[in-house]
């Protein structure tokens, strides 16, 4: 099962080397790493290109867009079976991409999900709450999907992982979505397809300047337009499985 990893950068020259050389090191010749820089006003783009891997593509946002939009462009680019998302700043655990595409080849599932610790900027690790995924819950779609409309911190995009058969339901990723790790759960489990791992796979850096949002209390307005990104992304997300599973695209899914 050959791997994307689809990375999306901003400003990371400080730790985007590190997180590089731990995800180099669990992938084959025939993979790659598809890095979409955000308009960096660091040396990041220089930082990537300098490892002289011939597997990393760097491309480069003409304006800043987000992350959604830098992870969503990566995904469209990528080639190969299964898509890997990765922050710029965090740590794979050895053992992290054969494990996960392990889940999905027993699973058969379209998605997979696993768990990780929380470290500070110096490596160490910290308690951060967040509630994570259980394998127990795997076949507990609906629940899962509740649990996200709630605001549980289940999900996190930098552990997850997805079949390329399923790229038609996750993208495009519409300009309205304000979290590709909530959008991504919900088309898995949506599909019935989203297999969850108990394991940590990773190391997830927290720090002051994180492109990425991490676990923070949000206002009554932002918590008002979520409910309603929520209930768009579900229809948007039914339409386009439906559409998908008709065309024959998709691996069977859980039961």
């Amino acid at each position: 099962m050959s791997v994307s990893v689809c990375m999306a950068t901003y400003n990371g020259e400080k730790y985007v080397a590190r997180q590089l050389r731990s995800i180099l090191e669990q992938l084959d010749d025939g993979d790659e790493v598809i890095v979409i820089d955000d308009c960096s006003t660091d040396g990041t783009a220089e930082t990537v290109m300098a490892l002289g891997d011939r597997r990393i593509s760097v491309y480069r946002n003409e304006r800043n867009k987000g992350e959604v939009f830098s992870f969503g462009r990566a995904i469209a680019l990528a080639k190969n079976a299964v898509l890997f998302l990765s922050d710029q700043d965090d740590v794979w655990i050895p053992g992290r991409v054969s494990l996960m595409q392990q889940r999905l080849a027993e699973s058969g599932a379209n998605v997979v999900s696993a768990n990780f610790r929380w470290i500070d900027a110096a490596g160490n690790p910290i308690d951060v709450p967040y509630d994570g995924v259980a394998s127990r819950d795997s076949r507990r779609h609906a629940k899962n999907i509740v649990d996200i409309f709630l605001g549980k911190t289940n999900y996190f995009g930098c552990a997850m992982a997805f079949r390329r058969e399923f790229v038609p339901v996750v993208a495009p990723i519409p300009s309205f979505v304000e979290s590709h790790d909530l959008w991504l759960a919900l088309a898995g489990n949506l599909a019935r397809s989203n297999v969850h791992a108990d394991e940590l796979t990773l190391l997830k850096r927290k720090h002051g300047s994180n492109a990425t949002s991490t676990v923070s209390p949000r206002s009554l307005y932002r918590k008002i337009r979520s409910r309603f990104v929520f209930a768009l992304s579900l229809a948007v997300l039914f339409v386009r499985y439906r559409r998908t599973a008709r065309g024959g695209d998709l691996p069977s899914t859980q039961s």
